[in-house]
């Protein structure tokens, strides 16, 4: 019979509270935050909340690296120390961060350097081509998997599977971040500012798309869960994701738990990565499709 030892690992633009992480053993990986002259570990430096204040006040967009290679270089030693037989790692969009090369690139040169770490461990490096929980679910489930002792060829295919059918609709409340970070131009965000528009944004193949547009913050709400409800696959988990507008996020929860068949798994505020994009004044629902 063989015997596997499996490790879980991603980066911090999956969201994965920190309580699930310790829980599950999911080591992640942080990526760096740059604004004006000071320089942040995302997920350890600063929460969430206390980043939507310098957003607020900057004048610029603070600017992210990938994870870097020494970061994954101690991962790939560790888990062969450790005695890990299968590494699987799940990383950000590769269309929007050279975080995933990096973990590729960084693998070639770890066996290159450690041959003999290469009949003892399998580092499986999957794209997740998306952002926040949209992976950090996938992760999660591959992990409960992992512990529960599942092969990991089970693993990698239910991550593989989650980030394939999940689904985020981000919709930002005010749109100066989107202008700022060029989801929306320049041009369509006054539009949309003068007339109160919300637009609806996901991710499709590893680029971001305007799905809707809503007008007033009431219709948003509901036009958001119609979204939902159309795409959802029922019976699965979904996630609340909330800023720095705790009415709004009232709201949405109140709409979801009426009409959708179960309660949101999680809530959480939006991560540090994805709020540069969207503004910390957001909303938005994580889901299968």
């Amino acid at each position: 019979m063989l015997m596997y030892k499996i490790k879980v690992s991603t980066d911090s633009t999956s969201d994965i509270p920190k309580e699930i992480a310790q829980e599950l053993d999911i080591t992640v990986l942080p990526l760096t935050i740059y604004t004006g002259d000071h320089e942040y570990l995302d997920g350890i430096d600063l929460t969430p909340h206390e980043f939507y204040d310098i957003l607020e006040n900057c004048e610029e967009l603070p600017t992210t690296s990938q994870v870097s290679a020494a970061r994954y270089t101690a991962l790939y030693e560790q888990a062969w120390h450790d005695g890990y037989t299968h590494l699987i790692h799940t990383a950000l969009n590769s269309k929007g961060s050279g975080t995933y090369q990096a973990a590729v690139l960084t693998r070639e040169l770890f066996f290159e350097e450690h041959p003999e770490a290469a009949k003892q461990l399998s580092i499986h490096i999957i794209d997740s081509m998306t952002y926040s929980m949209v992976y950090g679910m996938a992760v999660i489930e591959g992990a409960r998997l992992a512990k529960d002792g599942a092969e990991p060829q089970a693993v990698i295919d239910a991550i593989t599977e989650g980030v394939t059918h999940g689904r985020g609709m981000f919709v930002p409340m005010n749109l100066r971040f989107v202008r700022k970070s060029g989801r929306v131009s320049a041009a369509a965000a006054f539009v949309g500012d003068a007339m109160g528009l919300k637009p609806a944004i996901t991710f499709e193949d590893g680029a971001s798309k305007v799905v809707s547009k809503f007008r007033g913050d009431k219709r948003a709400v509901s036009g958001l869960l119609d979204l939902v409800k159309k795409e959802r696959k029922p019976g699965t988990p979904y996630c609340l994701v909330y800023g720095n507008n705790p009415e709004i996020y009232e709201k949405l929860k109140e709409a979801c738990e009426q009409e959708l068949d179960q309660p949101p798994m999680l809530s959480y505020p939006v991560g540090n990565i994805i709020s540069i994009n969207t503004g910390p004044d957001m909303m938005a629902v994580i889901y299968r499709r």
